[in-house]
């Protein structure tokens, strides 16, 4: 059960690498660059919630 939940985690970093603003950290502040990924995290777990 670890196994699963470790390996989703970071498939779910993975693919948050690979926004550019993310990996680069272009955000001066701390507040800022939390914001980006916050919505990154958002955009990336929305179509796994929302099943048509």
């Amino acid at each position: 059960m670890k196994y699963r939940w470790r390996n989703r985690i970071e498939h779910f970093f993975n693919k948050l690498r690979n926004w550019r603003r993310v990996a680069t950290r272009y955000d001066k502040t701390a507040n800022s660059y939390i914001g980006f990924i916050s919505l990154a995290s958002a955009l990336l777990w929305l179509p796994l919630v929302h099943v048509t």
